[in-house]
């Protein structure tokens, strides 16, 4: 049985919002690819590929704090060093079937795990930016699989017909609070402590908790990535109604930063949209 072709279309905008100086928020989309391409045989047509390639896609979001520009800072880097550690892997894992998914959850956790140190060894380099940290929020495809790995308060949404579902959990004091029952939905949404965070990537040391989890993507579904910027100023009402506009991933991104500024833009904003077509 053939493997279901899939294409992906995305989008992404970020902006610095109507109130802070600088934008902490970075992004990333990018196409990994394993390729064969046969250049001279005189084996029988079709005894090997012309042509083969195997193609995922990667895209995060990252939300620094620290203040000034030790915010920026922090994403920036985490995101670079995500990166390298990600080539530096020797052996890629192009197949997200049953007996590998695992592996390939443990791999993400164990990268997102050596970031702190990472912004832990920039600080030492420059005291001026110690305390600083990030959120991280990152999906990575393959096919109709996608694994999702989430530090932090950004968010990863998963749009399906109808229905938007919320594929992460904000870590943070007031959403421990509302796990507990100790304040209820409506609360949360205003309480003072729903931006103090319970887990980020940071150079104060510890393990902070980092989601995993493995989705299988069907034909027509939307994936969006959203710092907190998005979240504080529009509802997931808001967000699902957005989404189901009849436009390209980067103008829904467009429609939904801008939403987030009419509402009065308190942060930097960023989104990042992937619509898939299986097929």
């Amino acid at each position: 049985m053939s493997s279901p072709r899939v294409d992906v279309e995305l989008g992404a905008r970020t902006h610095p919002g109507r109130v802070r100086p600088n934008n902490e928020d970075h992004f990333l989309a990018a196409r990994f690819q394993r390729t064969m391409t046969t250049l001279l045989t005189n084996l029988p047509e079709g005894t090997v590929p012309a042509a083969h390639a195997d193609t995922a896609y990667g895209y995060l979001v990252a939300d620094g704090m620290g203040g000034r520009a030790a915010g920026e800072v922090a994403s920036r880097t985490a995101i670079g060093a995500l990166v390298d550690l990600a080539l530096r892997t020797p052996d890629w894992i192009m197949s997200f079937d049953e007996s590998r998914i695992g592996e390939v959850l443990e791999r993400m956790k164990q990268r997102f795990e050596r970031l702190s140190a990472v912004l832990a060894d920039r600080a030492l380099a420059d005291p001026k930016l110690a305390g600083m940290g990030t959120t991280m929020t990152l999906v990575l495809s393959l096919g109709p699989d996608a694994v999702v790995t989430h530090i932090g308060d950004s968010r990863a949404y998963l749009g399906r017909g109808e229905t938007l579902h919320r594929l992460t959990r904000d870590q943070t004091m007031a959403q421990s609070l509302a796990d507990a029952g100790a304040i209820t939905p409506e609360e949360l949404k205003r309480h003072p402590l729903r931006h103090v965070l319970t887990g980020a990537i940071s150079t104060k040391g510890g393990k902070s908790p980092i989601e995993l989890q493995h989705v299988h993507l069907e034909d027509g579904d939307r994936v969006l990535l959203c710092s907190d910027g998005l979240t504080d100023m529009i509802d997931d009402a808001a967000i699902a109604e957005i989404l189901r506009r009849p436009a390209s991933p980067e103008e829904i991104c467009g429609f939904l930063v801008d939403r987030a500024l009419e509402a009065g833009g308190k942060d930097n904003v960023t989104v990042v949209l992937a619509r898939y077509r299986v097929v």
